[in-house]
């Protein structure tokens, strides 16, 4: 009776088991967001894309500054996520009397990361000098529909300045410099990224890679600096990487000097502080 009972048991055993491992699948979907942690900054329906934009940030402001922006785009009617798509983007200021554009990175790839587009744009001032706007045009490869939607964002001045500029002394151009890295940062050996533009106009700002960069750590109330620093050096489309060093925490001084060849690039030294 006993093995009867057990022979009956163990084919509904096998019956239901691709039933739990369909349940276990699918929290495991549910429990896995990838917005997790990050700030919903504004949203909206691409008119033409039949897709509804969400953008993204990691901090909970929108800081003047290299800013990194993770889209997500969702069908209209259907409200799946579309993971394929070319998006673009164009930031504009507008100062009443004049407008001017920003330095900004498209999606590298046109299919989604984690079902998001990871993006940026650097925001050269605050709001306190006018009104932001990003137009993102959305080319829909599922439905091949186009459209865009512009939004606004108030962009605040931090506390610390994460963008300089100079106007550089071998060829008169206005470069932009924007700290991103280090956003964490601790005591030792951190990683530092910045990125350089050049302004060719009120509307084309390119990434930069012809000046040679001299990082010099600085700890302005303490009169000291710190050893193992190594130079940014320029890894594409603008980035420049390298290492600092926080020898104890405080108030940091990143200061930078800027070379193109042989040639002086910035009269004066341009810092970035940092606290910790």
């Amino acid at each position: 009776m006993k093995k009867s009972f057990l022979a009956m048991l163990l084919p509904a055993l096998i019956s239901i088991a691709p039933i739990l491992s369909s349940c276990t699948k699918e929290k495991t979907i549910e429990e896995t967001d990838p917005t997790l942690g990050l700030t919903k900054q504004a949203e909206g329906y691409a008119a033409g894309a039949a897709v509804k934009v969400v953008v993204y940030t990691k901090e909970t402001t929108v800081y003047a500054g290299y800013t990194k922006f993770y889209i997500a785009l969702y069908d209209s009617v259907s409200g799946n996520r579309v993971e394929d798509a070319h998006v673009k983007l164009t930031p504009m200021m507008d100062m009443g009397m004049m407008q001017h554009s920003a330095p900004y990175e498209n999606p590298v790839s046109e299919e989604a990361v984690n079902h998001l587009y990871p993006c940026s744009v650097v925001f050269i001032m605050s709001s306190m000098g006018g009104s932001w706007t990003v137009k993102v045009n959305v080319h829909n490869h599922v439905s091949g529909k186009e459209g865009f939607i512009t939004m606004p964002f108030t962009v605040a001045e931090p506390t610390k300045s994460k963008i300089k500029s100079f106007t550089a002394a071998h060829d008169a151009g206005k470069y932009f410099v924007a700290l991103i890295e280090p956003t964490s940062p601790k005591v030792g050996i951190n990683d530092m990224e910045i990125a350089i533009y050049k302004k060719v106009s009120m509307m084309s700002f390119p990434a930069d890679s012809s000046l040679s960069v001299t990082l010099t750590p600085e700890m302005p109330t303490m009169g000291h600096g710190s050893p193992n620093n190594v130079n940014p050096v320029h890894t594409g489309k603008g980035h420049y990487k390298g290492k600092v060093n926080f020898t104890m925490t405080g108030l940091w001084q990143l200061n930078m000097d800027y070379m193109a060849g042989t040639a002086v690039a910035d009269t004066t030294t341009q810092f970035f502080e940092v606290q910790f």
